[in-house]
């Protein structure tokens, strides 16, 4: 019950950055893949004006209903990292961090969020309702971009100039949004 030790830690790097002025709030992006896209779900819902932009990267975004659901591959073996949401207790500390019960209607940074159809531990639907969520409730006109991967799963795309074509996309993604600040 220590997980938001993670997101704290994280910002507070963010913010030691910000401060010192080793960048800016229009330059400072953040980049993040399953367990670490649930990571970059939670810093834009709770600091969003640090970073211009975030790519979630297959996000673990609904962590409750997630681990709720047993017969999700990998759920019951998560259950030491994460905890067992059927507790109250663990239930209720998940819920206070979970990336999608947590959308507010703020301004969020621009964002890529990436999924794969053949997903076995995000499955792809996980990160679409939570891009859904967030168009409905932001307040901004900053870009908000799922792609989903019909040919991939958790590791992203296996071809052999596949990956390098995601990648050239991500920073596309990164350089086209901080210019644009």
């Amino acid at each position: 019950m220590k997980k938001k030790n993670t997101f704290n830690d994280f910002i507070d790097c963010a913010d030691y950055l910000i401060k010192n002025k080793y960048t800016s709030t229009k330059k400072l992006c953040a980049s993040g893949g399953s367990a670490g896209g649930l990571l970059m779900g939670v810093v834009v819902n709770e600091r969003p004006e640090l970073f211009a932009s975030v790519i979630a990267d297959v996000p673990w975004v609904d962590c409750v209903t997630t681990m709720l659901d047993q017969s999700i591959p990998l759920t019951t073996s998560e259950f030491d990292e994460w905890g067992d949401p059927s507790n109250k207790e663990v239930f209720d500390y998940m819920l206070s961090y979970s990336p999608y019960d947590n959308i507010k209607a703020l301004d969020y940074p621009n964002m890529l969020v990436l999924t794969g159809f053949n997903d076995s531990q995000v499955q792809y639907w996980e990160p679409a309702k939570w891009v859904a969520r967030i168009r409905s409730k932001k307040t901004d006109n900053n870009i908000l971009l799922l792609k989903t991967n019909f040919d991939s799963g958790h590791g992203g795309a296996s071809g052999r100039f596949d990956k390098y074509r995601e990648l050239a996309m991500e920073y596309a993604f990164l350089i086209d949004s901080i210019s644009n600040n």
